[in-house]
């Protein structure tokens, strides 16, 4: 297979544009941010998109074309690395903002779905990580060295599209099993918002009244040997899953880590960690301890009875959306400060009615656990495929 630079692949490179805050609902043109990325290659337009004011010439200049792939060039995190990409195939008029850039493939060479795949795959195996650097509390992609730096080995267009077919058959099945989950996730939703709006203003209390915010350790021995569940950012999913696939001697994390207990609950404080919803209830600990990213909030209900429904509250878009709102500090780096959960006021039902919820949440919950053993499964082949597509063992004889 000949090889390229991945710049030999890209038509143009467009960077995008943030423009002005619109003083007309009606105005403005839409802007893709990281916020609509997922971290599987699609674009997610099911969050919100906004609307700004960009001159027209510009807008000609800079409109995303279906095809077109998006790559985050500014944000990440620690444990999120800058560099993500998201395949455009969208109708109407977008744009994305100014923390990414357009990659428009060279369709003399690659086939736009492929060359997705191509980046998404460097992403995957970290070949991007080379090119980061962090200024200011930002990571930044030296997109221009990435582009010019990295070799690829490339296939006939004939094998490129034989490749997207099956890619795209396995990611199809991956997107079933996730909708699977997402009606459940939308049924405890709508559960939560029919019991709450059987309530006024009365039934209002601050969080802080029933719960303890980012409470302090329990445990003195910080030399101790025990095993902990340990939770990285990328550990917690933005539909409430989490993975306890990793563990620490607590002498190891006792220090510089956030520290969390059985069934306390787990809100990402840093953007867009927040905006995507990302948080969960810490269960089925190691010895009941965990500790994890600095960037999460502790919620420790008093009530057992309450978990799940202060829970679910935080994981509402109305509430992810004050709290944007309400974030602290500078642009990339903005924080939900422990305040703003403290004195948020929250409906709280009657015995009856939670009892109710929390069995609704826990059967929704059992179901979601099958499906995510499933889909995991799935997730496990994709990436196998994927693999084997560049290393160019998936059509060994059609190269």
């Amino acid at each position: 297979m000949p090889t390229y630079k991945l710049n030999d692949l890209v038509q143009n490179v467009i960077n995008g544009e943030w423009g002005q805050e619109i003083s007309n609902a009606n105005a403005g043109v839409k802007v893709i941010r990281t916020t609509n990325f997922s971290n599987t290659g699609k674009l997610d337009l099911s969050k919100e998109v906004v609307k700004r004011a960009i001159d027209i010439n510009k807008v000609e200049k800079k409109k995303l074309l279906p095809g077109d792939i998006i790559i985050e060039k500014s944000g990440g995190s620690p444990e999120q690395p800058v560099g993500r990409v998201v395949f455009f195939e969208e109708e109407g008029l977008y744009l994305c903002n100014n923390f990414t850039s357009i990659l428009r493939p060279n369709r003399e060479l690659v086939v736009p779905k492929y060359f997705l795949y191509l980046m998404f795959n460097l992403y995957r195996t970290k070949r991007v990580l080379k090119f980061q650097n962090k200024t200011t509390g930002i990571i930044n992609l030296k997109l221009d060295q990435y582009l010019k730096q990295t070799d690829v080995s490339i296939p006939s267009k004939d094998a490129q599209m034989r490749i997207v077919e099956v890619l795209d058959q396995a990611f199809e099945i991956i997107n079933i099993r996730q909708a699977q989950i997402n009606a459940l996730n939308e049924l405890t939703k709508n559960i939560f918002i029919e019991i709450d709006s059987k309530y006024g203003e009365e039934s209002k209390r601050k969080i802080k009244d029933i719960a303890k915010i980012n409470p302090a350790k329990t445990i003195i021995d910080k030399d101790s040997d025990i095993e902990v569940s340990f939770v990285p950012m990328n550990n917690v999913s933005e539909t409430g899953e989490l993975s306890l696939k990793e563990t620490k001697k607590l002498k190891e994390v006792y220090s510089g880590f956030t520290y969390f207990e059985e069934n306390d609950i787990l809100f990402a404080k840093i953007t867009p960690c927040m905006e995507n919803g990302k948080g969960c209830i810490a269960k089925n600990l190691i010895n009941s301890i965990g500790f994890g990213s600095t960037e999460f909030h502790i919620i420790r209900i008093e009530s057992p009875l309450t978990i799940k429904w202060v829970y679910q509250l935080t994981m509402t878009k109305t509430f992810r959306k004050i709290a944007e709102i309400n974030m602290t500090g500078s642009a990339g780096q903005k924080r939900v400060p422990k305040s703003f959960i403290e004195n948020y006021k929250i409906k709280i039902p009657n015995e009856s009615d939670l009892k109710y919820f929390n069995s609704v949440f826990d059967q929704t919950e059992s179901l979601k656990l099958k499906l995510n053993q499933l889909l995991e499964k799935e997730k496990a082949l994709y990436n196998s495929l994927l693999q084997r597509a560049f290393k160019g063992e998936l059509l060994r004889n059609q190269f």
